[in-house]
């Protein structure tokens, strides 16, 4: 197993240039893989500028870009045909324009390309999952606006497109040599810890890093569930099988949750402010995962690298909440497909790249309930015309957020029917807003609470 260098300066400079010359012009971890040596530091994306841009001035610009794009390009955007669903207040929504989803992309995107490392390989992978279900929705969405298709892209490419995503991540989780993490910082580089000095403004250790597919099991802290080991029984293929189950994974994971995003952009305000919270734990758990202090303390895995994500989570948040400024209710504009598919991929494929990705149905509940909610409907639905000939309903509409705008007992044959009187739309998405940030509480408590 080889040795690693990580180095911190007071600040960086452009994308190229190497602030520690003295050091060489690479460093080579674990077995083999090797990185810029500025790359890989201990500490997170923010302090990586020292005085010049922090996380904070990405997400205020982030979120001007957003919200400026979004009064400038509001009157521009056409508004797609509405299915008519039966909900108060639907016809107000018909001239809504949609597609509104290019106005966070851009956000996201353009502070990554101008203050990210564009040679990281996390921030890549990022980008193109942004750019990949962006293409996908907008797609979606040029069907339903301009070709007056309220279906839109066909189902299967979509699943296509998001099974296409997800081999990528895997795939290149699983073979590039940028792509290493430190597995228990202190069992096993417990000597080159209490070397570092966390206020030296440069530090320079030796640190073992490997080519792993390890993931945090949430409320258990000192043992990681490795795929590998579920294939113990395998031998020398062991590794083979793991990795293979790992890309079945990312393929899952990064399906489940964009169609689960794209499910719960139902009402106004919904997804985005779902998605803006998530964005912030996210952000959390990149700091714990970018910094050798903190993944040492919470027992997590040490990722080089991935400080570059603390830069693209805010970037993210900024886009959501700018864009959550004129999606609350009563909506301005609508994100389509373009945004939602897109939200859903990000926040999976940023939770593979942390190996956090087991922590999603905590942090995603909301999108994993909305996803939930239909799968039942349908199929008790199915089951039920089956056996009698007529269908009925567990809930009075999915996906679940459309439950709490129809009344009760108004004719619809469903098992539950509470609340009987609906609830004002604002109501519904301020409650599962505070669901959310509860959520998202407590998937940051379960790195302490292991």
């Amino acid at each position: 197993m080889g040795e690693g260098r990580f180095h911190e300066g007071a600040a960086c400079s452009k994308q190229g240039d190497n602030p520690h010359p003295e050091d060489g012009s690479g460093t080579t971890y674990g077995n083999g893989g090797s990185y810029p040596s500025q790359i890989a530091r201990p500490y997170t994306a923010g302090q990586r500028y020292g005085k010049g841009l922090e996380g904070g001035d990405v997400v205020f610009l982030a979120f001007g870009l957003a919200g400026r794009v979004a009064q400038q390009t509001n009157h521009f955007l056409e508004h797609a045909e509405l299915y008519e669903l039966g909900l108060e207040g639907e016809n107000q929504k018909k001239n809504t324009p949609t597609m509104g989803g290019i106005i966070m992309l851009i956000a996201i995107v353009l502070p990554c390309l101008l203050f990210g490392r564009l040679r990281n390989i996390y921030l890549i992978i990022m980008l193109v999952t942004t750019v990949w279900l962006g293409l996908i929705g907008g797609l979606d969405d040029y069907i339903k606006v301009f070709k007056k298709n309220k279906d839109g892209l066909n189902g299967k490419f979509k699943v296509i497109g998001q099974v296409t995503l997800g081999l990528f991540v895997g795939l290149v989780m699983w073979l590039s040599p940028d792509a290493m993490i430190v597995e228990h910082v202190t069992s096993t580089n417990k000597a080159a810890i209490e070397q570092l000095d966390p206020n030296s403004e440069v530090i320079s250790s030796s640190i073992q890093a490997v080519k792993s597919n390890n993931t945090t099991i949430p409320f258990v802290a000192e043992y990681d569930l490795g795929y590998n080991d579920i294939f113990a029984f395998a031998g020398e293929n062991a590794e083979l099988f793991g990795w293979l189950l790992f890309v079945f994974m990312c393929i899952f994971i990064v399906t489940a949750c964009s169609n689960g995003a794209n499910l719960t952009d139902g009402i106004d305000g919904l997804a985005a402010g779902t998605s803006s919270v998530i964005g912030v734990a996210l952000a959390a758990l990149a700091v714990v995962s970018s910094n050798v202090f903190f993944a040492d303390y919470l027992n997590v895995q040490f990722i080089p690298g991935s400080e570059e994500l603390v830069i693209f989570a805010a970037a993210f948040i900024g886009a959501t909440v700018g864009f959550l400024w004129y999606n609350a209710h009563p909506a301005q504009v609508f994100m389509g497909d373009t945004g939602s598919l897109a939200l859903g991929g990000i926040i999976a494929v940023f939770a593979i790249a942390i190996h956090k990705e087991l922590l999603i149905p905590i942090l995603s509940g909301i999108f994993l309930v909305e996803n939930l909610s239909v799968i039942m409907q349908t199929s008790y639905f199915k089951y039920t015309k089956k056996k009698t000939g007529v269908g009925r309903r567990i809930f009075k509409m999915s996906p679940l957020h459309h439950h709490f705008q129809k009344a009760g007992n108004a004719g619809i044959d469903a098992i539950f029917q509470y609340p009987l009187k609906p609830l004002p739309e604002s109501k519904i998405t301020v409650r599962f807003w505070l669901v959310g940030i509860m959520l998202a509480v407590l998937t940051i408590i379960t790195l302490k609470i292991r």
